[in-house]
């Protein structure tokens, strides 16, 4: 082809380049979306899933619908959806619990960074630092002087090992220097029973569980978990407060398998933002404890890399491990 004709046929060549790109962009959704969780219904990873699944229907006209997929700690949806098409129609809500598996479990046959392409961070739910009342201690200090006073003496309740209730034990142990002893239990539910029972005396739990006991006074509250405080326990000072740098929270996210398009990726993180900049999505997180929490895919995947560095640490602490 002569130099003058190719050059004409240049940028028709690449508008057509584009077009299939701008026309995927506008028809995704053609059709329902699968949003996979790993954990059982009713939990907080099924609730913040179905939250954001009815305002992406809302908002694109297409169903975004909740599959449970339970098993091996939230890798069993995990994979799934890491082996499924590239598309975008099958996504994952993902939690803190990726970026601790990543460590905690030695054989998985994924890498979460490298095979996912991350959309939108959804929401964080703060977790609660919270004593048996027979413990003496009103704050955060009187608590770490009385641990100090009583190494191995405290039982830390947990819904088992590796979940973000451990970790965010094992950080503050890590980081107050204090030593207690970890009970794993299977569930958060059976651990919060015992803690109200007196059988364990410290946990590091997720708000909406333990909100209704502790404004009955069944449970004291010492700090929150986060930065800084929050609407549902304005009272609480953050345990930043006393061990400067300390914070840990649950987080949810959504994801798709690697190499789903990007202009795909991008539509799904400006509708996920939108959403949550609305009124009603704000209320509908505060109900169960949560706060929007937004970024861009780059943003989402720079946060994912530094809280799996920042729980392998925490991990190889503990000593935890599932394999």
């Amino acid at each position: 082809m002569k130099r003058r004709s190719f050059l004409k046929l240049a940028p028709g060549a690449s508008v057509c380049g584009l077009m299939p790109r701008l026309a995927r962009a506008e028809t995704y959704p053609a059709r329902q979306v699968r949003v996979l969780v790993g954990t059982t219904a009713g939990g907080g990873m099924d609730i913040a899933g179905r939250i954001i699944a009815a305002a992406l229907t809302e908002r694109l006209g297409r169903q975004f619908f909740v599959e449970d997929r339970p098993g091996a700690g939230t890798n069993l949806a995990t994979e799934l959806v890491i082996r499924s098409a590239p598309d975008g129609y099958t996504l994952l809500l993902v939690s803190a619990a990726n970026a601790i598996n990543a460590t905690l479990y030695k054989n998985l046959a994924f890498n979460f960074i490298r095979d996912t392409a991350p959309i939108a961070t959804v929401a964080r739910a703060p977790q609660v630092m919270e004593v048996h009342p027979s413990v003496p201690a009103k704050t955060v200090a009187e608590f770490i002087a009385y641990a100090k006073a009583n190494p191995h003496k405290i039982n830390m309740a947990s819904a088992g090992n590796g979940s973000v209730q451990q970790v965010a034990g094992e950080l503050f142990k890590m980081m107050a220097g204090v030593k207690m002893v970890h009970v794993p239990y299977k569930g958060a539910g059976a651990a919060l029973v015992d803690l109200l029972a007196g059988q364990m005396q410290v946990m590091f739990d997720t708000t909406p569980g333990s909100i209704p006991h502790i404004k009955a006074g069944r449970l004291r509250a010492l700090a929150v978990t986060t930065t800084s405080r929050i609407d549902v326990l304005p009272d609480l000072p953050p345990i930043a407060d006393f061990v400067p740098g300390y914070e840990a929270s649950q987080w949810y996210g959504l994801i798709a398998a690697k190499d789903t398009p990007t202009d795909v990726i991008v539509k799904l993180n400006q509708e996920v933002n939108a959403a949550l900049a609305a009124p009603k999505m704000k209320a509908r997180l505060a109900d169960f404890g949560g706060v929007p929490f937004s970024s861009s895919p780059q943003g989402f995947r720079n946060f994912i890399v530094a809280e799996t560095d920042k729980w392998a640490k925490v991990v190889k602490f503990s000593g935890a491990t599932i394999d």
